[in-house]
C-alpha cells in the first residue's frame, strides 16, 4: 500500500486553504523554491480521470489502489492540479507511476506568478470531479486537508509549510539482528546437534575436518 507523497521537491506554500480564492476549500498553492517553473511529481500511482483545458489546465489523478493517509484513513485518493502551461502530453486514461514527473507549475488561468494549485479529495473521482462551493469557487469533490492526505520525506525541502503539520515517513533502517538473536542461537544449536557423532561402541574412530570446522566430543551418560 502506498503512502501518497507531497508532489514537489520543495514545499513553499504561498496560499493556504479556506482563504482568498481558496475560500470554502482545502486548496493550497505551492511555488517550490523560486519564481521559476518546477516539476510536479505523482504522489501515488494513478490514472488521469479528467483534463479541463478551458480554464487552468486542471488535471485529476485518481489512485489505482487504496492509499495510507497520514491521519490513518485507508481509501482511494483523487488529486487535482492546476496552472500547468502545457498538458498536451497528457490524456484521460494515462497511467502515471508514483514519483514520475507528469505536471509542472505554471501561469495558466487566474494566477499571479508560477505555482501549482493542489487539491486532495478522499476516495475515487466522482461526477464532474468538482463543484461550485459556497464562495462561488470550483472545488474538488470530497475535499480533505492536504496535511491529512500527503506525507513528506527526506527528499522534500521545507521552506514554508504554512503552519500545516505534515507527517514524515520514517527512513530509519530496521535492525533485524536484534529481533532474531534467539532464532539464530537456536538455529546454531540445532546445527551443532545434527553434526554431533555418538559412538555406538568403544573403538578407535577417525574424522576428516575442513579448515575452521569444530569437532565436538560429548560424553552421553548411560541410561539407568
Amino acid at each position: 500500500m502506498e503512502k501518497p507523497l507531497f508532489p514537489a521537491k520543495c514545499m513553499r506554500i504561498t496560499q493556504g486553504y479556506n482563504e482568498g480564492t481558496h475560500k470554502d476549500s482545502f486548496a493550497i498553492d505551492n511555488a517550490d523554491i523560486d519564481t521559476g517553473i518546477s516539476n510536479i511529481y505523482a504522489p501515488f500511482t494513478g490514472i488521469i480521470k479528467k483534463i479541463y483545458s478551458n480554464d487552468a489546465n486542471e488535471v485529476w489523478l485518481e489512485s489505482i489502489d487504496k492509499q495510507e493517509y497520514p491521519d490513518g484513513t485507508i481509501d482511494y485518493m483523487t488529486i487535482m492540479f492546476a496552472h500547468d502551461n502545457d498538458v498536451s502530453d497528457l490524456f484521460v486514461g494515462k497511467r502515471i507511476n508514483k514519483g514520475e514527473v507528469f505536471y509542472s507549475e505554471g501561469t495558466k488561468g487566474n494566477t499571479t506568478g508560477a505555482h501549482c494549485h493542489i487539491e486532495c479529495g478522499k476516495g475515487k473521482f466522482t461526477s464532474t470531479g468538482w463543484h461550485k462551493n459556497s464562495a462561488n469557487y470550483w472545488s474538488i469533490n470530497n475535499g480533505k486537508a492536504p496535511e491529512d492526505c500527503l506525507w513528506i520525506d527526506d527528499s522534500i525541502k521545507i521552506i514554508d509549510n504554512y503552519g500545516y503539520n505534515f507527517k514524515k515517513i520514517s527512513t530509519k533502517p530496521v535492525d533485524n539482528n536484534s529481533q532474531n538473536t534467539n532464532d539464530v542461537d537456536n538455529s546454531k544449536k540445532e546445527e551443532i546437534l545434527k553434526k554431533t557423532f555418538i559412538a555406538p561402541k568403544s573403538d578407535l574412530y577417525g574424522v576428516y575436518l575442513k579448515e575452521n570446522q569444530k569437532l565436538i566430543i560429548e560424553q552421553v551418560p548411560k541410561s539407568s
